[in-house]
């Protein structure tokens, strides 16, 4: 390793420092590496000194874990005094790499200053590399650095090419209004006194991205831009031009003003060549998207300019949409898309059919080419086609059949993206009809025919499509063509991921034969087992389809047959987790299942009891005598059963709230479904107290407005239809009768019933998140102190208090932030006494036990604090770290994890003298307080 004789042995053991950073990203491991690395820089060569930059560039994120910062300077700070011009250079871009954790160090500032008057030209360039680093993280850097860099700007010594690596700096002088309005100032200068291609595109890229910084300028440097791109010749400076647009167009669209769309406008109108106006469009597609365009279209009153303005926009997007350039031409319909999306005045109106016929050309044209652009083409034309739908939905029909027309004769990639795009529309809009199954199963023969590598990629889009336009039931015809051509050409994974949309979809009977027939083909047995409880969970809710309204009986022997394949399949979704792999959402969702199940049963059985159990024949009497007008029912009112179902129901609700909350990763499908679970046991619990147990006091009210936001499957809309029938016939049983008149007759079993039943109909979907993880986050929490031995308590006198410090890495996966980020980390310290030891004295409630919270905002993955905690009671004491994460809307998620570590707490040595010497006998009080005073000294 480093103490190895050999250069090569040395490099090798410098470069794996990263990784070995990635496994254990706590300071105590990271600081101790950084002095080895630091020392290995003060005596090693400059190829070694540059491994360990390197090294230093690669871990920036962990750098303020290094504990011993001024150790660490030290060390690396030492060779900036080299004769050698390289090692000095290394140095300082060294120097600039750290300047996150050493922003105000001035002896880093005045090597960085002297450095730039140096002679030579690598050192000079480490120099410009160190000083833009600390201008970004120093105020003070900044505000000293910039005259220095000004004058080298503008110095007749300086050689061009130096001046277009200074030039960069100046954009980092954001930190305050006057510093970022010199820069400004210098920066119009230099556009002014050096015309040349090179100065005029370094110069304004610097000036776009310090107005992008400073936020204050950001209108006058559209303007500056817009000016160029009109009024300057050459084209490389045009194309800097718009990149710069594009950048503030993105950040800032709010910052646009409509002349500033006009100008835009104006030039791609007139401007002859394909690329710069591919640019300009660009930029307008970037604005169309955004509150910039409503900005353009909304005209002061009397005026008749806007008109004209508006015409600008939408003239020049129905001239690109059938451009020959296939970006021009995406671009244009997606303009025309944004427009008719976002802006609902009626004289936009004919842009939709403008904008349909538009995006049917682009399919046409980009269907029949497999190449990269096309398809990124085809992506574009797709993806405005499912916006379009769903913001108006009467255009859905029309685009449903081009894009079923187009299919059988286009290519195998674009068929596979225009599947995803049928899917996407007809999980908003039930616009597939039956009549179009027809030709998807021909195509779907054909597919199978075929000998293309996307055919197995080809078979899943069009099952998905299959499944999502006929999600009441496959007919058996259906089912045997798939199956048929799955069996033919298929591989296991093909039909695995088949079975996996049949189940999102509803479709148990077909994903049960297909896990059936995949049980024997996979090599681990964990697989098995997760095949295995997948059959048994899709068997189940096969067995609910069988249900019919006003059938009780049938009801609860489906129900019994559903439980029973429910428990075969979390016996094997156990044996399927493994110790990476626990499955802890699965079990969660299944479990919950089987208890909501068991639910409905118990309630239907408590119903059928009505039957059985009329009112006696002095009901009527009981009830005057005692004044509850409930007694009048019988005995229903009187047992508990009623009121356990609705508390179960309730309790049931909050467990599938606890399952949402501990779902940080889960994709929005997923979590709307474990909604809609939770929001079914509300349901059935407010139908209970409402017919039952309070029926005057039940409010409608907050469940009225379940229905009002935007439904995004056809399993969320057939639920949301369920809650407001149930929610229509307990209002209208609640104003028809009187409160207690109907209560004894079949009424009330036949609403409840009904509810459950209806409930149960409805096929239950496995969502994504029950398959597959797109998003991993976790969290890693490390203790101190911490025993060596978990077991072994840590020793506190309980006259002091214990020093607790928390310290904590957040993990990702491969798509970190894909659903939601963390935006801090809530960590929990509480404290439970479990053994007694000495006297039973009277202490305080307050300090019997710890409770505490803290919030803290992870940096680079990192977050640490620290909590003080009394142990005033003799004994061992329990401690629990548990941490939950706040994402970046202010939602709870408790995702762990929860450590524990055990305190012992003991005697303090003069108390536990005292106290033996009064077990012992009472010395007189005189000698006693003697005694005090002088242990005191």
């Amino acid at each position: 390793g480093l103490r190895s004789g050999k250069l090569g042995e040395q490099c090798e053991a410098v470069v794996r420092f990263p990784r070995l950073f990635q496994k254990y990203p706590f300071p105590i491991l990271i600081n101790s590496a950084f002095l080895k690395l630091a020392d290995v820089f003060r005596v090693g060569n400059n190829f070694l000194r540059l491994c360990v930059l390197k090294v230093t560039q690669q871990s920036e994120k962990h750098l303020e874990k290094i504990l011993n910062v001024d150790e660490f300077v030290k060390r690396v700070f030492s060779v900036i005094h080299s004769n050698d011009p390289v090692a000095r250079a290394i140095t300082l871009r060294m120097l600039g790499s750290m300047a996150s954790i050493i922003p105000e160090r001035k002896n880093a500032h005045h090597s960085i200053r002297q450095s730039l008057d140096s002679h030579d030209n690598v050192e000079v360039e480490a120099a410009i590399f160190a000083a833009a680093n600390f201008s970004a993280q120093s105020k003070d850097f900044a505000a000293g650095i910039c005259n220095k860099i000004s004058e080298m700007i503008q110095g007749l010594a300086t050689p061009v090419d130096l001046k277009l690596k200074l030039i960069p700096i100046l954009q980092h002088m954001h930190h305050d209004a006057s510093l970022a309005s010199s820069s400004r100032q210098l920066l119009q200068q230099l556009v002014t006194s050096y015309p040349s291609t090179k100065m005029v595109i370094v110069t304004l890229h610097t000036f776009t991205l310090l107005a992008a910084s400073s936020l204050v300028d950001i209108p006058k440097q559209i303007q500056l831009l817009l000016q160029y791109l009109k009024n300057d010749p050459r084209n490389a400076v045009k194309r800097l031009a718009i990149q710069d647009l594009k950048l503030l167009a993105n950040k800032t669209p709010h910052t646009w003003s409509r002349e500033n769309i006009q100008a835009l406008c104006e030039s791609a109108l007139h401007t002859p060549y394909d690329s710069l106006k591919l640019g300009m469009l660009s930029v307008l597609s970037t604005l169309s998207g955004t509150i910039a365009i409503k900005q353009y279209f909304s005209s002061a009153p009397g005026t008749a300019a806007t008109t004209a303005r508006s015409f600008d926009l939408v003239k020049l997007a129905q001239e690109c949409c059938y451009h020959n350039n296939r970006g021009i031409a995406a671009h244009g319909v997606r303009i025309l898309t944004n427009v008719s999306a976002s802006c609902q005045e009626k004289d936009l109106l004919p842009l939709e059919q403008d904008a349909v016929f538009g995006l049917e050309a682009l399919l046409v044209l980009c269907s029949q080419d497999d190449s990269p652009g096309a398809q990124a083409t085809l992506k574009i034309t797709l993806t405005c086609m499912v916006k379009l739908v769903k913001c108006r939905p009467h255009l859905s029909q029309s685009v449903v059949e081009s894009l079923l027309t187009q299919l059988p004769s286009a290519q195998d990639a674009a068929r596979i993206l225009m599947c995803h795009c049928l899917a996407a529309i007809a999980m908003q809009l039930p616009v597939l009809a039956d009549g179009m199954l027809g030709d998807l199963m021909d195509l779907y023969k054909l597919i199978g025919q075929s000998t293309t590598d996307k055919k197995q990629e080809l078979l899943v889009s069009l099952a998905t499509v299959i499944f999502v336009s006929s999600q009441k039931a496959l007919s058996s015809e259906i089912k045997t063509v798939i199956k048929q051509q799955l069996e033919n050409a298929s591989n296991g994974w093909t039909a695995y991921r088949i079975a996996r949309q049949a189940s999102r979809m509803g479709n148990h009977d077909m994903a049960r034969e297909l896990y059936q027939s995949l049980l024997t083909q996979v090599a681990s047995e964990h697989f098995y087992f997760w095949l295995n409880s997948l059959k048994e969970f899709s068997h189940a809710e096969q067995c609910l389809t069988g249900l019919q309204e006003d059938n009780c009986s049938s009801a609860l022997s489906c129900i019994a047959e559903a439980l029973k394949s429910y428990h075969k399949g979390i016996a094997s979704l156990t044996a399927a987790s493994t110790p990476l792999n626990p499955l802890s959402f699965q079990c969660g969702f299944v479990k919950l299942r089987i208890d909501l199940l068991q639910a409905f049963s118990q309630l239907i059985c408590t119903c059928n009891s009505l039957k059985t159990s009329p009112p006696p024949a002095i009901a009527t009497t009981i009830a005057m005598t005692s004044g509850n007008d409930l007694q009048r029912c019988g005995r229903i009112s009187n047992q508990a059963c009623m009121k356990h179902s609705m508390e179960e129901f309730r309790n049931l609700a909050t467990r599938y709230g606890d399952l949402y909350q501990s779902s940080f990763d889960a994709d929005s499908a997923t979590l709307r479904n474990v909604e809609l679970q939770q929001q079914s046991c509300l349901l059935i619990s407010h139908a209970i107290e409402a017919l039952i147990l309070d029926p005057e006091s039940a409010s409608f009210q907050e469940y009225s407005s379940n229905g009002t936001g935007h439904v995004e499957s056809e399993y969320e809309r057939r639920m949301m239809s369920v809650f407001n029938h149930v929610l229509e016939e307990v209002e209208s049983l609640n104003r028809k009768y009187a409160p207690v008149s109907y209560l004894a007759s079949n009424i009330l079993k036949s609403c409840l019933c009904n509810a459950v039943i209806a409930l149960l109909k409805v096929p239950l979907s496995f969502q994504r998140y029950f398959f597959q993880k797109l998003q991993s986050t976790s969290i890693k929490l490390a203790l101190s102190p911490s025993p060596r031995n978990p077991a072994e308590p840590i020793a506190v006198q309980n006259n002091q208090q214990l020093a607790l410090k928390v310290e904590g890495v957040v993990q990702h996966g491969s798509k970190p932030g894909l659903f939601r980020k963390i935006q801090s980390v809530c960590l929990n310290v509480s404290s439970v006494l479990q053994s007694k030891s000495g006297q039973d004295y009277k202490i305080p409630i307050d300090n019997m036990t710890n409770e505490m919270e803290q919030r803290v905002e992870p940096h680079n993955d990192y977050f640490s604090t620290q909590f003080l905690l009394n142990f005033v009671i003799l004994g061992t004491h329990n401690i629990t770290v548990e941490s939950s994460v706040i994402d970046s809307n202010g939602i709870v998620w408790k995702t762990g994890p929860k450590t524990t570590i055990f305190v012992k707490s003991l005697e303090d040595p003069y108390s536990q003298q005292v106290r033996l010497q009064q077990q012992q006998g009472q010395p007189p009080p005189q000698q006693q307080q003697q005694r005090t005073a002088y242990s005191r000294f």
